[in-house]
């Protein structure tokens, strides 16, 4: 079992600003892709941003141009820049991490971290 770990998320106002951190431990795979994802209470769980390795960046339509995806290779972590953010934005966000061990491939996920937008 694979876990990865999350951080960064928390209370903010509208407007302001989070980063959100996960990380997926060294082991005998390669990551194929890194996203996030976010479920609001009683609504599905949707995309957020996801990026393939040496791949280009997928956003949702409502966070275009407000948050950022980015990876880091070598320390086998993503990051998710959030700005603008809006009432809306709040949610539980959650890590996924596609993993490939010689041809199976398996999708992992953070334990969540809760980001509000409230004044």
């Amino acid at each position: 079992q694979v876990q990865l770990v999350e951080s960064g998320g928390g209370l903010v106002e509208p407007g302001g600003s989070l980063r959100l951190s996960c990380a997926v431990p060294r082991g005998k795979y390669s990551v194929n892709s890194m996203g996030w994802y976010r479920q609001a209470p009683g609504k599905q769980r949707t995309l957020v941003a996801s990026k393939t390795d040496g791949g280009g960046p997928v956003y949702a339509d409502g966070v275009q141009g407000r948050f950022t995806i980015s990876r880091e290779y070598a320390a086998n972590a993503a990051y998710l820049q959030m700005n603008d953010l809006k009432p809306d934005d709040t949610a539980v966000y959650y890590c996924n991490a596609n993993l490939r061990w010689g041809k199976k491939e398996v999708v992992y996920w953070g334990q969540g971290t809760q980001v509000t937008v409230s004044s």
